[in-house]
Order: structure tokens, then sequence, then C-alpha cells
């Protein structure tokens, strides 16, 4: 049985890191002088006095050379596998205390390290499964059969299983493409795509195609807290879902108001979304979507409504009455501390354009899914968009991700998103 033959020794910061419950050894954390494992293996962690860390699947060519897969030192191949599939287990479990699924039949299995396997995401979409393998040491066929027969023990069959790779992690890992073209089992005829439900809503799926694994599941409480909050406001007449993507929140916004519009600037992203709109025909308001930058279509907004001239361009919507209900759901602004403080420009125009649009009593639902944005920074971006409005703004609620993507205290990477559900006075 194969164990953990070689070392990493890091440093005493490191060290400080990994005993206060983060599971990353960084290239810069590590002692260069001591010879390089070979890609994928698992090594023991030690620190500079050799006191042992735990055990890491160790990559060659990332920046995060290391991810603590156990405290135990020394851990073999074969103790890791086991490993895995208890966690994977106990993550099951967890779901169903935590994160129990009511008129839905998708949510995230497994969320990385926030679960207690590093490299591993797995999504359930109704009959089919995504798995994304994300290092050296995951990518490997006796992990694949591990979470195959974990996944056909706990979801019912008939169950199509995919693996799709993730393209940055591929390059960053050098990882190759996986066998027999992702289809890691299939009882009954194999199929990438599905329909799936969602808070008692109907949505296309396809592993093909979309971002990262597919659909925004850690957005699935809050899309159901947006209409909730909306029809409280008793304002139902209009309402704009910037940076739609698949229709996430407008689809849910028609079942409480009379009118949604939809933006975003992929027309194959508002293809899917005006093909989920289909699989629910009895929506109670009408749906429409507009091909635009959210910056450049708000700001028009935010001119028509606020500075009308005669010599206004022609807009999509007519702006002269304000909107009841705001979305802004933009991609992660900020993939690096470095990019922060344009990011929180960026978040800040946003909402102050949505703010200035919104009639009184109305709701923005304003979200940030950039982890290097911290809540406090967030909220301080929207308030001063508000203070530069001139506007009373109320928070009402403050939601993190769907339980299903844990937010674990040592770990600040997994709490990512931030959603805030506000009332426009």
């Amino acid at each position: 049985m194969t164990t953990a033959s070689f070392d990493l020794k890091i440093t005493r910061r490191a060290a400080d890191r990994i005993r206060a419950g983060h599971l990353w050894v960084y290239r810069s954390d590590i002692d260069t002088s001591l010879p390089s494992p070979s890609a994928g293996s698992l090594v023991r962690v030690r620190d500079s006095r050799n006191a042992d860390l735990g055990t890491a699947l160790y990559s060659s060519s990332s920046q995060i050379a290391g991810r603590i897969v156990s405290r135990e030192p020394s851990l073999s191949r074969a103790q890791y596998l086991a490993e895995l599939r208890e966690r994977v287990d106990a993550a099951f479990a967890r779901r169903a205390i935590v994160a129990p699924l009511e008129q839905t039949d998708a949510q995230r299995v497994l969320f990385s390290e926030a679960d207690g396997v590093p490299g591993i995401i797995v999504d359930r979409y109704a009959d089919l499964v995504l798995v994304q393998l994300l290092t050296q040491g995951t990518a490997q066929d006796d992990v694949r059969a591990v979470l195959v027969e974990a996944l056909r023990h706990h979801l019912p069959e008939p169950l199509s299983i995919w693996e799709r790779p993730d393209p940055k992690m591929r390059e960053l890992e050098q990882l190759e493409l996986p066998p027999n073209e992702g289809l890691l089992f299939a009882s009954g005829e194999p199929s990438p795509t599905t329909t799936f439900t969602l808070n008692g809503l109907k949505f296309h799926y396809s592993a093909a195609t979309g971002q990262k694994t597919g659909a925004f599941l850690d957005q699935r409480l809050n899309y159901a807290a947006a209409a909730r909050h909306v029809k409280a406001s008793g304002r139902t007449t209009r309402a704009l879902d910037v940076c739609t993507y698949h229709g996430g929140f407008a689809l849910h916004l028609a079942t409480v108001c009379e009118r949604v519009t939809g933006v975003d600037q992929s027309r194959a992203a508002l293809e899917t979304a005006d093909w989920n709109l289909s699989l629910n025909p009895e929506l109670a308001g009408r749906v429409d979507w507009i091909e635009s930058d959210a910056f450049t279509l708000l700001r028009a907004f935010d001119d028509a409504h606020n500075k009308p001239s005669v010599t206004e361009p022609t807009l999509p919507l007519n702006v002269e009455t304000g909107f009841d209900a705001i979305v802004l759901d933009p991609p992660a602004f900020a993939k690096s501390k470095r990019a922060v403080d344009g990011a929180l420009r960026g978040y800040k125009e946003l909402n102050l354009r949505a703010i200035r649009l919104l009639e009184p009593g109305g709701t923005l639902i304003t979200c940030s899914c950039s982890h290097h944005v911290s809540l406090e920074e967030f909220t301080g971006a929207v308030a001063s968009a508000a203070a530069d409005a001139g506007r009373r703004v109320q928070l009402l609620e403050t939601l993190p991700a769907a339980p299903d993507h844990p937010e674990v205290l040592t770990l600040p990477e997994s709490r990512y998103l931030k959603c805030l559900i506000l009332r426009v006075e």
C-alpha cells in the first residue's frame, strides 16, 4: 500500500494558516531545497520544525501546490479513496438536513474543499450529473470509479454521469481530456441534456454549453426570496433582470409581476432563457429579452428616465415611468485582489443607475459573486450609490449561496456569493 513518500516543508506563516483550518499550500510557501514530488501524488505536509500538518494532493504546475485532504500524515492512496467515499456519503447526509429540496430536483452535490473533497465539484440536474475534477490528483480513474459508485448509490436511475473539465483549471493543472468523451456512466440511453425543476419552475440544461457546470444553483433560494419580497412590496407591474443569463431571476419574478424584461449581452444565453420561458407557459407575467451590455443599457435608461430630452435615442423599453423591481446579478468583477477597486466602482455604477430607475417602494435585488470583494465592501458600494442617488434605501435581507454550496468559516473562498434585497423609497 503506497503512502505519501514525499514531504512538503512549508513556512511558518503557511503552517499557521493550515492549522487555522485553511486547506491550500501555495507554491511560494514551499521549501524548494527538497526533491519535487510527482504530479498528482499524495505528499506529507510539515512545518519548518518537521511537525506533521497532514496529507495533501500535490500539483506540479498550479500555484496551489498542495490541497490538504486529511489531517493524518502519510495517507496512502487507498486510504484517501476510502475517505473520499466517506465524505461523499457525508455530503449527501448533510444536504438532507441543511439543504432539503422542495419542488426541486437539482443541487450541488459536492463543493470541493467546503465538503472536504478538494479538487472535486459535482452538480446534479434531475437525471444528469456533472463532475469536475480540477486537479492532477483528482483527475484520475480511481477517483472517477469511487464517485460513480457513490453517486449511483445515492441517486435514482435512470442516471447519466458526465465529466466536464473546466478549461482554465485544465490549463493550469495541465490535465488531459477525460476518457470516453466525458461519459462516466449511463443507465439507459445517455444524454447530455435534460430538463430540471427549480422551485417548481422548469429549466433546460445541456452539459455541452453554459458557464462552469451550467446553471446557477447557488441562487436557488435567492430566486424565491426575490419573488417573495417583490410580491410583498405590492409593486409588481414592471421588473428588470440585468445579467439574466438563463433567466433564473426573470422567470421567478414572472410568477408575481405583470411584465419582466431580462437583459444579457450573450445571445446564446438569451436563447436558452427563452427556451426556459417556453417550458413554463403558466407564468402570470409577460417576459421579454434585451441583448445588451448592462452598463450601456442602464446608463441609457437612467438618462432617459431622469434627464429626458427631445433628442434621446430610441430605447427598447419605455422608461418614462420607472421599474418596480430590478435585479443586478453580474458575473464576478474581481478575479484577483488587484481588481477589487475596479470591481467596487463597477458595482457602485450599476447600483446607482438601478436605484435611480426604481419607483418609490420598489425592490432592488443586487448580487456579487466575487469572493475577493467582501460583504462589507459590497454593501459599502451599494450604500455609496444610494447616497449619491439621494434615496433612502432599507436593507430587507442579506443572503448567501444556497446551503448546498456550504460556507465554511475557515475557508474564506467558500464565502463568495452575496445577495442584498433592498427597499428603495
